[in-house]
């Protein structure tokens, strides 16, 4: 499955925020009921890769998007100017970190994503995910990093549940699928098993997890002078106002991950709530493949959530 990344103006999510293969207005109203009795909250997951927290740009009429590159002339250490493409961004990405880790407890959301596995696009999996952000006080750990997924599509995996909480259960994931003859399994996040169609393991989910790498792996690339950075500061994603950052390597070089990347910032959270990678076209001209993608619905911040939401013995959980 193959798309040409499209300017990134207003996104909008169909049934259970499935994305629309068009980007226009739809009707979002009308939601079905995702779970029925059980109530399960969600945040982020799977993978990384993975969506980056950026702080707001304000939006300003008639604001055509910069295109930042690397010059090879001497820079002019009086004007403020990035020196790489790439600083601005990374700027914004530190001061969202710094704004996730002070602020930011907990959160739930309905997580769809999809990802290319061994060179195949796979379906797009509805989510309901519960985070819980690693706190520390003073050296000591105060609230452990901790996950709960309930799959909700496709019909495969509907009803799988799996849990991680930060240093219990010997460091395992626990998980089931919606089935009387598989049992409840405790598994390392990395093996074989926790890994089949993931690119990335539970321990990565969430958003802080994925600004961090994103960071990094910008301070990476500046070693480069393969990067374009545009803004939009006038884009939506479910009738919300976001920011979006792209960044493109015009040139395929060894090492880099993706071809362009988008990353969606919900303005009024201020947080990632859509990222999408493309590799490089395999011919001239022709269409972008898909790498990954992840879209954060109904996402709400700080709704207190407790230890009985990470435990396996929940009444309202199957484990």
């Amino acid at each position: 499955m193959v798309a040409r990344p499209l300017p990134p103006r207003n996104i909008e999510l169909g049934e259970l925020g499935r994305p629309s293969p068009k980007v226009g207005k739809q009707n979002m109203n009308k939601r079905p009921s995702l779970i029925g009795r059980r109530t399960v909250l969600c945040g982020i997951a799977g993978t990384l890769l993975c969506n980056i927290g950026i702080a707001q740009q304000q939006p300003r009429k008639n604001l055509k998007e910069p295109v930042y590159r690397v010059s090879t002339a001497k820079s002019d250490t009086k004007k403020n100017v990035p020196l790489h493409p790439l600083d601005e961004a990374l700027q914004m990405a530190n001061a969202s970190l710094e704004n996730i880790q002070r602020n930011v407890n907990d959160y739930t959301c309905v997580l769809i994503k999809r990802e290319r596995i061994k060179g195949k696009l796979g379906q797009f999996e509805y989510i309901f995910t519960k985070v819980r952000n690693h706190k520390e006080s003073r050296g000591k750990v105060t609230q452990p990093f901790s996950v709960y997924m309930y799959f909700l599509k496709p019909a495969k995996i509907k009803g799988r549940e799996v849990m991680y909480v930060e240093g219990t259960n010997r460091g395992r994931l626990t998980a089931h699928e919606n089935s009387i003859v598989i049992p409840t399994v405790n598994l390392d996040p990395n093996s074989a098993l926790a890994m089949r169609g993931q690119r990335y393991p539970i321990t990565d989910v969430g958003i802080e997890n994925l600004v961090k790498k994103l960071i990094e792996r910008g301070e990476k690339e500046k070693k480069s002078g393969n990067c374009e950075v545009s803004f939009n500061y006038n884009a939506k994603f479910n009738q919300r106002p976001c920011t979006v950052l792209q960044v493109k390597h015009p040139v395929k070089e060894a090492g880099l991950e993706f071809y362009i990347a988008q990353i969606f910032i919900d303005k009024e959270l201020n947080l990632p709530v859509r990222y999408i990678a493309y590799d490089f076209p395999t011919k001239k001209d022709s269409a972008t493949p898909i790498l990954e993608e992840y879209n954060y619905t109904r996402l709400k911040i700080n709704v207190g959530l407790t230890d009985a939401d990470f435990d396996t013995n929940n009444e309202e959980y199957n484990f």
